[in-house]
């Protein structure tokens, strides 16, 4: 998923103030450098996630029948793939939590 760095930043500024609205929470760095790190984290997320994607496309691709994209089959297949390579990854495992 592509996510311009006005929205990421948005999503970061939205995660802070969550995060400081929680009595729970008691920040210990600054709160720009925690806002940084989520940010970092967000991006490496999506870094992982359009390999993930290039890699699923590249499995269907190279099926012995020819798939064309967006039919029903293709989608079946993207989406069952795609679960696999997260969960491979380790990044799937992050969103169950």
């Amino acid at each position: 998923m592509r996510l311009s760095r006005e929205k990421v930043n948005r999503i970061s500024h939205r995660i802070l103030d969550t995060l400081v609205a929680d009595a729970g929470v008691e920040f210990i760095e600054d709160r720009d450098a925690i806002r940084h790190e989520v940010i970092q984290v967000i991006q490496e997320i999506l870094r992982q996630e359009e390999q993930v994607d290039a890699e699923v496309r590249k499995k269907i691709s190279s099926q012995k029948k020819a798939i064309v994209e967006g039919s029903e089959e293709w989608d079946l297949l993207y989406r069952r793939y795609y679960a696999e390579e997260l969960k491979r990854s380790g990044i799937g495992e992050a969103e169950r939590g």
